[in-house]
């Protein structure tokens, strides 16, 4: 193991969480709920792991010389914790807007944390009315491309009907959910998809059904056909949730969540990257920085960790809530950068 590699493996004994909202865990049993069998396969373990195989557009000896020299420096900042106080640079007191809305009194039952609200300038707005929920829009910029996410908070029971007219105003295609519906004990998100493939789930203006699925070592992949009751529209969603976060701390192996990265991104065709956990910050924080630099790497294109979060910041409070978090980017990053080194 290398020096860089057991600074992250043991980051947890001196990562302390910043904010409660998100890893605020009791113990107690965790759980995800899926169906009783395994499923119809959608997606083969060979397929993933070709996907999880990052390569640039180009490997000549100059960009193998370049991506050389990004992972030094990037080995270097582990090993020497100057990524500690790279994180602790990053400053939540630099408010750029006002919480109005979800301070609002008929919106605040809305929000699942009450110190985890959208600013209103990117707060996605619902119909005509501009309603109220708990999520917002995310444009990260890099190397003059932009990628177009929606960072939510998990659905509760009363915003359920709410998150599924996000999904559809919005028409994105992909949901990418980044955590067990009980975790420690403590409820992190309402169950708002149906168990069986037998019964939709009836809302107050949507009836989902699940077409299809398939449970996998690292993450579940469901089809879900959702009807506008009033309309009779239908719009076809691919819904991915990772179920091999842990309740404290991160993912041990970085392999499986390469996998789940690389294959939503792969699922991803229509709308917005529609992005959650529980209160919508660190883990989707952690997804989108990922997801953004895997772009870069692809097509040869420098990428800054900080900058990626810094952006994201100015958009939803808090992204990216504890230096644990922070350090598994890296740790991501710096293994997908060594396997492309070991290329012929």
């Amino acid at each position: 193991m290398s020096e860089s590699e057991s600074i992250l493996a043991t980051g947890g004994s001196f990562l302390r969480d910043k904010w409660s909202s998100e890893d605020e865990e009791l113990a107690g049993p965790s759980q995800t709920v899926p169906p009783q069998l395994p499923g119809i396969q959608i997606v083969s373990e060979r397929e993933l792991a070709q996907l999880a195989q990052v390569r640039p557009l180009l490997f000549n000896f100059h960009e193998q010389s370049v991506i050389k020299d990004c992972f030094k420096m990037l080995e270097k900042k582990v090993a020497e914790y100057e990524i500690l106080q790279e994180f602790m640079t990053l400053d939540y007191k630099n408010i750029p807007d006002a919480f109005n809305s979800g301070n609002e009194l008929r919106n605040r039952e809305k929000n699942r944390y009450r110190d985890i609200l959208p600013y209103d300038s990117t707060r996605v707005p619902l119909g005509e009315n501009k309603d109220y929920i708990n999520a917002s829009y995310i444009r990260i910029v890099n190397s003059g491309e932009e990628y177009f996410y929606i960072a939510s908070q998990g659905p509760l029971p009363s915003t359920t009907d709410d998150f599924w007219q996000m999904v559809l105003e919005n028409n994105s295609n992909v949901i990418v959910m980044i955590t067990r519906e009980i975790e420690g004990g403590i409820i992190k998100c309402h169950h708002y998809w149906p168990i069986s493939m037998k019964k939709p789930l009836e809302l107050k203006n949507y009836r989902i059904f699940l077409e299809n699925y398939q449970i996998l070592q690292y993450f579940i992949i469901r089809i879900f056909h959702v009807v506008k009751k009033s309309t009779g529209s239908s719009h076809f969603v691919k819904h991915l949730q990772f179920t091999s976060w842990p309740d404290h701390g991160t993912p041990a192996s970085v392999d499986g969540f390469i996998k789940y990265v690389r294959y939503v991104r792969k699922s991803h065709l229509t709308g917005p990257m529609l992005v959650h956990c529980s209160a919508g910050v660190g883990r989707t924080g952690v997804f989108l920085c990922v997801d953004v630099v895997f772009c870069a790497i692809e097509k040869n294109f420098p990428f800054n960790i900080k900058n990626i979060v810094t952006q994201m910041r100015e958009q939803r409070y808090g992204m990216i809530q504890t230096k644990e978090q922070y350090f598994f980017c890296y740790k991501v990053v710096l293994e997908v950068l060594q396997k492309i080194l070991t290329l012929d």
